[in-house]
């Protein structure tokens, strides 16, 4: 099979194909045979060597995938040939992979395999730091970072889905058309305009109720001053490079909070919590109330332009690997 390495920390060039074996499946594992796998900004970070606790080189990255089991491990209740989506932690971009089969989730006929691939962590993680870390109420105002990106095409659904007032970034006016289509109610294209004015006019200078970051930097800074009084942000990451720094005297004379999440650590110390969202996150995606927004696929072989494209701001929505 096929698989994409990185070889050593650093630029696109990093990624390197190269052939494998075809791992086999041990005890309570399957393998699937891959049809699409999602590409996340946080391979890019761990690629870069800023991912905290990140893999060292050589390894396969990719975080999720999906395709079709082809193989069985022991004691595993699974059927050869089922359609699935999967949680890997790293490893997907490869033809075969294998997985846990209690990480698996089922797709069905209705969904595109490359819909599925951009499932897993694009809604858990949307519906976390809304729902479960960010405790969003009806008709509070929530302001999206990278509301036509992969978490933020999923937040911005969920968010107006959940009676929200809903307030995104975005860097093109297209990306911005994007976010209004899904529900979001204040498109702020962030080159042209300070997001933090806007809010202030919209809301008579009380400000948004739950900020949604995964930029970091200067944009947290500037999110905190865009926050109302009782106001709380999730910082779910970091792509701009930077992480967000914040004065504990500012949050106490300002009655707001800063809570962190991220999405393999919640995982392992407290799955439930993150889990309980899937049957519902299902139902809405197979009753057509919320779509996977796929912006661009690649080839497998492809995978440093698929990088590249996403490190230059290009893409909207998930972008997928196809082998």
């Amino acid at each position: 099979m096929q698989r994409v390495e990185v070889t050593e920390f650093g630029d696109s060039s990093v990624l390197e194909v190269t052939d494998a074996e075809k791992p086999d499946p041990g005890p309570g594992q399957v393998r699937i045979e891959v049809e699409a796998t999602g590409v996340n900004f946080a391979d890019i970070m761990q690629r870069r060597g800023h991912y905290v606790g990140g893999p060292e080189p050589t390894y396969v990255p990719g975080m999720e995938a999906a395709g079709t089991i082809d193989a069985v491990g022991e004691g595993v209740d699974r059927e050869e040939g089922q359609r699935v989506v999967a949680m890997t932690g790293q490893n997907a971009y490869a033809e075969y992979v294998l997985a846990d089969a209690d990480s698996l989730f089922e797709v069905p006929e209705s969904m595109s395999f490359a819909e599925a691939a951009g499932f897993p962590v694009q809604f858990l993680t949307a519906h976390a730091v809304l729902h479960e870390w960010g405790e969003l109420e009806a008709g509070e105002r929530v302001l999206v970072h990278a509301a036509a990106g992969g978490v933020g095409t999923a937040a911005v659904q969920l968010a107006s889905a959940a009676d929200a007032e809903v307030f995104g970034t975005a860097s093109t006016d297209a990306k911005l058309d994007l976010a209004e289509r899904l529900g979001c109610d204040h498109p702020i294209n962030y080159e042209d305009e300070d997001f933090r004015e806007i809010i202030e006019d919209e809301t008579g200078g009380e400000g948004v109720d739950l900020v949604l970051d995964g930029v970091g930097g200067e944009t947290f800074a500037r999110s905190l001053d865009a926050l109302s009084h009782f106001g709380r942000v999730v910082a779910y990451g970091a792509a701009s490079g930077e992480p967000g720094q914040v004065e504990t005297t500012r949050l106490l004379f300002e009655n707001k909070s800063v809570i962190g999440f991220h999405l393999g650590n919640a995982l392992q110390r407290d799955p439930q919590r993150v889990l309980a969202s899937v049957p519902e996150l299902q139902e809405m995606l197979v009753a057509g109330d919320l779509e996977v927004v796929v912006g661009e696929t690649f080839a497998l072989e492809d995978a440093a332009e698929a990088h590249e494209a996403i490190e230059n701001r290009e893409t909207t929505g998930k972008v997928v690997l196809e082998p």
